[in-house]
């Protein structure tokens, strides 16, 4: 697998504040500041309307255009960054945001930062380096924690490191390379060309393997994606309701086909009483107590009349291996389509070794109508 530097695409993603100062610290610590340098093909920034503001004037205007400057002094390549690259955070309405004051600017933040980070994470030929050093603590909060939804392995986290007397004062935008005095924050004088800048790298745990693929691919709320990650990290719970045809599976409701449902609950029941890993019938040589148990749960289930009315042709002789091997593939892949890699537990088992022998080995099996 490439190092982060050698991915084509390579995109730094900061949040700021009032200190726009944040984007071209981190930006002189990845190009300059260490080896091999990590210079980022674009950039963007998330950031409330005066942040939005202050980045403008501080960084892409003519004078003092600090971020020209940068790539200036360190012959830096071309690198995308203007004023289309600065999303300003909204609120439930869309309207942009001042800044993150009450619960409901919280929600909108957090899903504002997560879909952007879903949105950069899904390219497979670009690498994300995303800096937490800027903006108000749930901002970086937000956008570390959205990094460990959905960050692949040639991503990374950060937080820069400005040293004394440096930290905090608005006349430092990075380390220059000849002599430029300023004044600090306690009214002193510093030399900018001694000024020690280096970031702080943070792991993060990766749990983009357990999100089911429609949340990876479409509109990404941050409560949302964190109840996903959970449900792969909590113990296995299914509760079958077959008023409605569907299921809960550790907190996921997910609609199954009546004749896939039925399936499912034949298992769940001889796992609720204890009865051995079912063998699967032969191929052409149909088992008649397996086709009875079957649509037994299939007129339970209920459904389209016309669809009972197939089950009811199709095993009334019994069930054998063809089509027991069919409706096993349907369910199987209804409960990973639905689930993801989450689906994992709630899948029919085989015993991993022939003669196969069919089971769910969860022991919190539930029948209930879901509320």
């Amino acid at each position: 697998m490439p190092a982060p530097h050698e991915y084509p695409r390579r995109i730094l993603l900061a949040v700021t504040g009032l200190s726009p100062q944040i984007l071209t610290e981190t930006l002189y610590a990845l190009a300059v500041g260490q080896s091999p340098a990590f210079i980022p093909t674009e950039i963007h920034l998330l950031t409330t309307r005066e942040g939005a503001q202050r980045a403008r004037l501080a960084l892409l205007s003519d004078d003092p255009g600090w971020f020209r400057r940068l790539c200036a002094d360190y012959h830096l390549p071309p690198i995308a960054f203007d004023a289309a690259h600065i999303h300003l955070l909204t609120d439930t309405r869309g309207e942009t945001l001042d800044d993150i004051r009450s619960p409901d600017d919280n929600r909108a933040a957090a899903d504002f930062i997560t879909e952007k980070v879903r949105h950069f994470s899904a390219d497979p030929d670009a690498a994300l380096h995303v800096s937490i050093a800027g903006g108000r603590k749930t901002m970086g909060y937000y956008l570390g924690y959205a990094l460990s939804l959905f960050g692949r392995e040639q991503d990374r986290l950060s937080h820069v490191l400005v040293g004394e007397p440096f930290e905090s004062s608005w006349d430092f935008f990075y380390p220059t390379p000849a002599s430029r005095i300023i004044t600090t924050r306690d009214n002193k004088l510093a030399d900018t060309a001694t000024a020690q800048v280096t970031l702080a790298d943070i792991p993060f745990v990766s749990l983009r393997h357990g999100l089911p693929k429609p949340l990876l691919e479409g509109q990404a709320g941050f409560a949302a994606t964190v109840d996903a990650a959970r449900s792969v990290l909590a113990p296995p719970r299914l509760t079958l309701d077959l008023t409605h045809a569907r299921i809960d599976a550790g907190g996921r409701i997910v609609s199954l086909a009546p004749a896939q449902l039925a399936l499912l609950v034949l298992f769940a029941r001889r796992a609720l009483a204890g009865q051995q890993p079912l063998p699967a019938p032969a191929k052409g040589a149909p088992d008649l107590e397996l086709g009875k148990a079957y649509l037994a749960e299939r007129r339970l289930i209920g459904g389209p009349l016309t669809d009972l009315e197939r089950s009811e042709q199709a095993y009334r002789h019994g069930m054998d291996g063809e089509a027991f091997s069919s409706l096993l593939s349907k369910l199987q892949r209804s409960l990973t389509g639905a689930l993801g890699p989450a689906a994992a537990p709630y899948l029919v088992k085989n015993g991993g070794k022939k003669p196969y022998r069919y089971q769910v080995d969860f022991d919190t099996i539930v029948f209930s109508d879901i509320p």
